[in-house]
């Protein structure tokens, strides 16, 4: 296993992302936790301490209670809204346009809602569970961006007359069938894999690692703490994105 710690390690990894042409990145929740966003299964806080978000987060809640849920995720965006890419989502934006000024590419498939990737300067973000930022009508499938939903009552109706929903993938529903076979186009042509702040080990997350794991190519975790799938991967660095992503990209370019 790799250590931040040891710059000799981290430095094999730097190699491998240096010569390498097309490279798959994975992240999760913990990227975002570090640019203040709390992660899902943290405590709630004021009036949201009385519900479990697990579940908020079910299809059928919003089926049942469409106000209480969409007003709960209106509260969820509010409290991302002022939250900025931090230096791990600018120095893989930054790789992303390194490798493709090459010839090469970066693709980056995210768990994350937020948005942040992009923010931060990444381009064409395979968002495996939708985005926050866009909102969907039930009735009519007409998709528009948050900024232009009108949260003066929940749940919020578009002019068709139907509940706006988060373009997002709730509990009990199916993954959006283009980004899963974005997501495995990306691992099959991938000849380095990333996973950052993520155990991924719910599927189909858990299934990339596994994956590119049999396809033997390389595969690294970038977290700060062990995970399931540490002594799976072929290189585990510990530490935020914040610190190893900027660190990686400094000594490709040394």
């Amino acid at each position: 296993m790799t250590d931040i710690a040891h710059p000799h390690k981290i430095e094999h990894v730097a190699e491998l992302l240096r010569n390498a042409t097309r490279i798959a990145v994975l992240t999760g929740a913990g990227m975002s936790a570090e640019s203040g966003i709390e992660t899902f299964r943290q405590p709630q806080t004021g009036l949201w301490a009385r519900y479990n978000p697990m579940e908020l987060a079910h299809v059928d809640a919003l089926a049942r209670d469409p106000k209480t849920v969409t007003e709960w995720y209106h509260w969820r965006f509010s409290k991302c809204a002022d939250a900025k890419p931090n230096p791990g989502h600018e120095a893989l934006a930054r790789l992303q346009q390194l490798k493709r000024d090459a010839g090469g590419d970066v693709a980056v498939l995210t768990q994350n809602i937020d948005g942040l990737h992009q923010v931060g300067g990444a381009r064409d973000i395979v968002e495996l569970h939708g985005s926050i930022l866009r909102w969907r009508c039930q009735k009519t499938g007409e998709m528009r961006p948050i900024r232009e939903v009108d949260f003066s009552s929940f749940p919020p109706t578009s002019e068709a007359g139907g509940v706006l929903r988060p373009d997002i993938v709730l509990f009990g529903e199916m993954l959006p069938i283009d980004a899963l076979e974005a997501a495995e186009r990306a691992v099959m042509s991938c000849d380095v894999f990333l996973t950052i702040g993520t155990s991924a080990v719910v599927y189909p997350a858990a299934g990339y690692i596994d994956l590119a794991i049999s396809r033997g190519v390389p595969t690294v975790e970038i977290n700060p703490d062990a995970t399931p799938m540490t002594g799976s991967v072929s290189h585990a660095l510990r530490g935020p994105s914040g610190a190893v992503l900027p660190e990686l990209l400094r000594r490709m370019r040394d």
